[in-house]
């Protein structure tokens, strides 16, 4: 059969429908024909169940359609894998907006309206706003033509621990941390709040991060007050300082003990349900920080991804803007 590409779709004629929409869910019918996609035109031509379109093989359709060969690739994949998908085209699928392809869930095809993963394409050098993730998947395909899915989200971030505790303790300023040193035991042990200097020295040392929060919520007396803390802050991360410390308030709130994540290459590593210090074992979440409006490619996103899974932990990015927080999970995802 042949196809006649007009108006950005290909269109087959008597028998297209029944052929490609009917039997295998290509394209979308008209009449007794119907319309495909390029990039379902280039793997129909692949598969050499398409003879031509407008005389052209498949070799010569994605030298003329070249903005095709990144997509067709992922919609290779995902057939091969034995979804059916829908390109995302207004009038074709619901909410088609951000992404390039609606995958069915197995069993399913277009003409029954459901969506297992919303796929957008990317290459690997690519810019991706962060705040247009969240609810779609990320098929990034890098320089050796091998893919990569990384699922989005936008799920909550809460737990069952303490936020604060009953008292008040007298801090100490130095440098970049706080100081405590005659702390009561509750601030380490049931507060999970800073480190102890030794196991035989119960001198308390705070970051900058829980000085800020604990002189907040009037359990810390330290000379200048929070304001110190804060402008030793500021002086030291800048505008970050803030973000960091709106995310740590966030989580404290949500029963989340955030805790440095340095190690990890993330601003926290967090812990939902503990109940004595002793549970702070294995924590669940790296957290980073960001402005809202930052861009990542894809190489950085999967490296953070691979981090995190590497220590069995899941990657989560807090995207502040002023007093406004949105979470975005981000997981690899073989579908």
């Amino acid at each position: 059969m042949q196809g006649h590409l007009t108006d950005g779709v290909v269109e087959v004629g008597a028998n297209g429908r029944e052929r490609y929409y009917d039997s295998r869910g290509y394209g979308r019918p008209r009449g007794d024909g119907v319309a495909l996609s390029r990039v379902e035109a280039a793997h129909l031509l692949y598969r050499g169940d398409l003879d031509a379109v407008d005389g052209e093989d498949f070799a010569a359709f994605l030298a003329a359609n070249d903005d095709v060969v990144v997509p067709f690739l992922v919609y290779k994949d995902l057939r091969d894998r034995g979804f059916y998908v829908s390109p995302a085209r207004d009038g074709w699928v619901d909410d088609p907006a951000g992404v390039d392809f609606i995958v069915h869930p197995r069993g399913d095809g277009p003409w029954d309206g459901t969506a297992e993963h919303r796929v957008r394409v990317v290459g690997e050098r690519a810019s991706v706003s962060l705040a247009s993730l969240g609810d779609v998947v990320l098929a990034v395909v890098d320089e050796e033509s091998e893919l990569t899915y990384l699922e989005t989200g936008r799920s909550e971030v809460s737990g069952s621990s303490e936020r604060s505790f009953d008292g008040t303790v007298t801090g100490h300023l130095l440098d970049e941390r706080v100081l405590c040193w005659n702390p009561p035991p509750e601030l380490y042990e049931r507060g999970f709040y800073g480190q102890q200097m030794s196991r035989d020295d119960d001198t308390l040392q705070l970051s900058l991060m829980e000085a800020a929060y604990l002189a907040a919520e009037g359990a810390l007396e330290i000379e200048g007050g929070v304001d110190a803390v804060v402008e030793r802050g500021r002086a030291v991360e800048g505008e970050r300082f803030d973000r960091r410390l709106a995310v740590y308030r966030h989580l404290r709130e949500q029963g989340v003990v955030p805790k440095t994540g340095f190690k990890f290459g993330a601003d926290f590593r967090t812990y939902a349900d503990v109940e004595t210090v002793e549970d702070l074992g294995h924590s669940e979440l790296l957290v980073r920080v960001l402005p809202a409006e930052t861009t990542l490619s894809p190489r950085d996103l999967a490296l953070d991804v691979r981090l995190a899974h590497g220590v069995r932990k899941e990657m989560v990015f807090a995207l502040v803007d002023g007093a406004s927080i949105r979470w975005l999970s981000v997981s690899r995802l073989t579908p």
